[in-house]
């Protein structure tokens, strides 16, 4: 069974990185508005700085959003890339064996099935652009 939601892997860190990362975003923004909250500033000073806080934290956010979903993709490219590769890699071996009917049949399913999950990640990240 395995433990990670990210990659299926049983011993993976990418977990404690999003806790970590998600962690160090949670204590900064509680402590810049702790910091501006104490500051001796008229209400409408401190309103302006808690805007132009929340303004940084979301396009900081955002981007770091971005660099995950590009290299989900890029990995996701690569994934279904190498898949593409071992079946032709297969369907090239097996030719030689004799077996070229049932092979180029398995070989077609497997490029199908690539070209899916190629197409599932590329929809995914889309969705997730938006």
């Amino acid at each position: 069974m395995s433990n990670c939601d990210n990659c299926g892997c049983d011993n993976c860190k990418c977990k404690k990185g999003s806790k970590f990362a998600l962690g160090a975003i949670l204590g900064a923004a509680a402590g810049a508005i702790a910091g501006v909250l104490m500051a001796p500033k008229s209400g409408k000073e401190t309103r302006k700085d808690i805007k132009d806080y929340s303004d940084k934290a979301i396009k900081e956010g955002k981007d770091a959003g971005k660099k995950v979903w590009d290299k989900a993709e890029k990995t996701g490219k690569k994934v279904a890339d190498k898949i593409d590769e071992v079946s032709e890699d297969l369907s090239k071996k097996f030719k030689k064996s004799g077996a070229e009917d049932k092979i180029e049949e398995v070989a077609k399913e497997v490029k199908e099935k690539a070209k899916d999950i190629k197409e599932d990640i590329e929809d995914k990240v889309e969705d997730l652009k938006k």
